[in-house]
């Protein structure tokens, strides 16, 4: 094996790997729905505004670096394959 080789395969373990953490993160995360708190407008509670600060703030940031990640990983994967 030459060097090319085994770095495109210690990618795709990067890769395979990181959907993992991907698929557990997104599935830890809350749902969006509002309730009924979205037809009263009284949606300006302590959570709403505090919410960036809390563990599900943290997942959404988290998830958001991991998924550029994601990105940048299977363009290099793309081009490495058509070249």
């Amino acid at each position: 094996m030459d060097t090319v080789e085994i770095a495109r395969t210690i990618i795709q373990i990067v890769f395979i790997i990181l959907s993992i953490i991907m698929t557990v993160i997104v599935l830890m995360q809350e749902g969006k729905n509002n309730g009924l708190g979205a037809l009263t407008g009284s949606a300006d509670t302590y959570w709403s505004k505090n919410k960036g600060r809390s563990m599900e703030g943290m997942l959404v940031k988290v998830t958001r670096v991991l998924l550029a990640l994601f990105l940048i990983i299977s363009a290099v994967l793309t081009i490495g394959r058509f070249q």
